[in-house]
């Protein structure tokens, strides 16, 4: 993946953060969506590239959704997958609430799991546990091998999950062996790399939540040296057909790295739309716009954060 495109995909992804922040806190989080889908396809289409949304906001027929399928770009240069999320965390922006961002994991055709947008579970981990965990393990055994990984006691060990009622037998049993927990409200793509980001205090994320999302904090952690399982939850026969028709065969499938991310061409790409644990919110000045991003390549393991400024007067929020 050309590094060049990096910076690219940065600007779309502050273009939809932006525009998304004009909506925190104001209880609408439809408007917020909106606005973030828009710039971010818009930015997406001025960009020379052949992109294609593999993983999505939902088909076709759901437009204005970045939707799977979608094709984005001017259609010449590199041919691209994408997946996206204009903005992960409508509610809490809606809210007010800490940790949304604007979002967009890339690789070249065929590196990022075609995964159906319903929901997963899922286990994630830093560099020091990669390896030791296993999501077919009882939860007890894997908040062990944890702390067994970083040289902590149990009581040490923090575990983050969305706060769902579906948690609760999980969060007992946490608890019970004397773990820390933090619930989110909303967020698991930046739950499932906080494990791999020293400065989030977050060792191991536990608990079902987006496949889509899933896929994207995948690519995040092969950047990072990070972790994860995932495996499909069906709901009903027509999310079994679904996941059918997009390929996956053993519905009943433990997912890892390998499968949900492919190879060491992948990119990940975020800014923060309100205050996180990852990444600064976006701020409105008398002269512009202060953005927090990162962008991550597998190939050369490089994080970078970028600050950027955004004058007043240059279209903020569409071509920056």
């Amino acid at each position: 993946m050309d590094r060049n495109l990096a910076l690219e995909f940065v600007r779309v992804t502050e273009a939809a953060a932006i525009s998304a922040a004009k909506w925190v806190g104001r209880g609408d989080k439809h408007s917020a969506d909106g606005a973030a889908v828009k710039s971010m396809r818009d930015r997406f289409n001025d960009l020379d590239f052949s992109g294609k949304v593999v993983i999505g906001e939902g088909e076709m027929d759901e437009a204005p959704m970045l939707y799977i399928g979608e094709k984005l770009g001017r259609g010449t240069g590199i041919r691209v997958d994408i997946a996206v999320d204009p903005l992960e965390g409508t509610s809490i922006t809606a809210k007010g609430l800490p940790n949304a961002i604007s979002v967009l994991a890339a690789g070249p055709e065929g590196s990022l799991l075609h995964a159906p947008d319903m929901y997963m579970d899922k286990i994630a981990v830093g560099p020091e546990a990669a390896g030791k965990v296993d999501l077919d393990w009882p939860v007890e055994k894997n908040v062990r091998a944890v702390a067994n990984a970083l040289g902590k006691e149990i009581g040490e060990v923090t575990v983050v999950m969305l706060d769902r009622d579906r948690h609760k037998e999980i969060i007992d049993k946490v608890r019970k062996i004397g773990a820390r927990i933090r619930l989110i409200g909303d967020g698991d793509i930046a739950g499932g790399i906080a494990p791999s980001m020293p400065q989030a205090e977050i060792d191991l994320l536990l608990g079902s939540g987006g496949a889509p999302e899933g896929v994207i904090a995948a690519a995040a952690l092969k950047c990072l040296g990070g972790d994860m399982q995932g495996r499909l939850m069906f709901t009903n026969e027509e999310e079994k057909a679904r996941a059918k028709k997009m390929g996956i065969a053993d519905l009943n499938h433990k997912f890892g790295m390998q499968e949900l991310a492919k190879g060491d061409r992948l990119m990940f790409v975020a800014t923060g739309v309100t205050e996180g644990t990852i990444l600064d919110g976006v701020h409105f000045t008398k002269t512009g716009v202060e953005t927090h991003s990162v962008v991550m390549r597998s190939k050369s393991g490089t994080i970078r954060y970028i600050k950027a400024l955004h004058a007043f007067g240059h279209e903020i929020g569409h071509k920056l």
